[in-house]
């Protein structure tokens, strides 16, 4: 087991480690060269996209020492009396900094008399004082704060980025993750470095850690425990590749049948539908490149193993109604959307289906 969590392990600890972000670090060191810092930032973005890190970087980077920077939890300090404690401490001089940087993490949840407290901050900021705002929902930020405020839009982590750190870190920990496995981790991350890391690091605890190897050519540890994605689904309850290629059969064969029965064979064993048909996407996805731009075989290895591959060029091979089409993909992109807003959460597939391979 590990005593110190992978995403605070590996938290970037400098501009140039953060990933995905490149379009507000650019800003924020330019800014810092200038010496044009503001004194209000608004930090929005989904969960575990990096807000926090990238707050902690960049008052460092500007000198703020551990004295001089405090953060704060507005789920647990949300009201005007926490505010008005704040307001009083940014009064007071740094310890040994030229700025004190107060990072306020969920400011959303603060209450509308500490909204009212902070504007005023905000509105009359002591020169010393730089104020960053965290958020994953804006739309419950006052318009009067939101004003006041540089505002950063975070993105959410590409599944791209998000396999390639975590296959960096499965083997900095001694592990040779293989790329299907982190594909699918990545996938169970939704866009977030921190939660593909807890996940990586549920597999890892449970596949017996061996960190202390030496390291040999290629980063790589002597002796890694290699990790496969049948590994992986085993231990995240993800749907089995036998259901995904079920499915994706199931429309090559025509066969509706074939098709339902595998979405309630899903259903039946509790797997998230959203997730399951994400998957079917991706493979899909996979499908249609090798259906029209065959030369693209080789880019699609590092993501889809051999067997897979193999697979899907039958499929394409075999299609002779032209069924396996890129209209296809997008009633499965339309069917995936609409499972939030399902109460049966398998039907949006089941019509797909319906709609993919009859004349309705």
């Amino acid at each position: 087991m590990y005593d110190l969590a992978l995403y605070r392990k590996y938290r970037p600890a400098n501009f140039d480690a953060v990933v995905g972000q490149d379009h507000i670090v650019k800003v924020l060191e330019s800014s810092i060269k200038t010496n044009k810092v503001s004194h209000a930032y608004l930090f929005v973005g989904s969960r575990g996209v990096g807000k926090t890190s990238v707050a902690r970087i960049f008052a460092r980077e500007i000198g703020v020492s551990n004295n001089d920077l405090y953060e704060i939890d507005a789920a647990s300090n949300r009201g005007i009396e926490d505010i008005r404690e704040l307001r009083d401490g940014a009064r007071v001089l740094p310890f040994d900094s030229k700025y004190k940087v107060y990072i306020i993490d969920e400011v959303h949840m603060l209450s509308k008399d500490a909204w009212g407290a902070l504007l005023k901050t905000l509105e009359e900021p002591p020169r010393h004082v730089i104020f960053i705002l965290a958020t994953t929902e804006i739309h419950k930020v006052p318009e009067t704060i939101v004003s006041r405020c540089q505002v950063f839009t975070f993105k959410k982590a590409s599944d791209l980025a998000s396999k390639n750190m975590l296959l960096d870190v499965a083997k900095k920990e001694g592990f040779d993750l293989d790329a299907g496995g982190a594909e699918l981790i990545a996938i169970l991350g939704d866009g977030s470095f921190r939660d593909a890391l807890g996940t990586l690091q549920k597999v890892l605890n449970f596949s017996h850690p061996t960190p202390t190897l030496p390291l040999v050519r290629g980063g790589r540890r002597e002796g890694s425990k290699e990790i496969k994605k049948e590994d992986v689904e085993k231990i995240t309850g993800a749907p089995k590749t036998t259901l995904v290629n079920d499915f994706i059969s199931a429309v090559a064969s025509k066969d509706l049948e074939k098709g339902i029965s595998t979405v309630r064979n899903a259903s039946a064993l509790s797997l998230d539908m959203k997730l399951y048909s994400k998957l079917i996407i991706n493979k899909f996805r996979a499908l249609i490149v090798l259906k029209y731009a065959p030369k693209l075989e080789k880019d699609l290895m590092g993501d889809i193993g051999e067997e897979d591959i193999a697979f899907l060029k039958d499929l394409v091979k075999n299609d002779k109604e032209n069924i396996l089409r890129s209209g296809t993909l997008s009633i499965l992109l339309e069917s995936y959307s609409d499972i939030d807003h399902a109460f049966i959460s398998e039907l949006p597939l089941e019509l797909a289906l319906i709609k993919t391979l009859t004349k309705e």
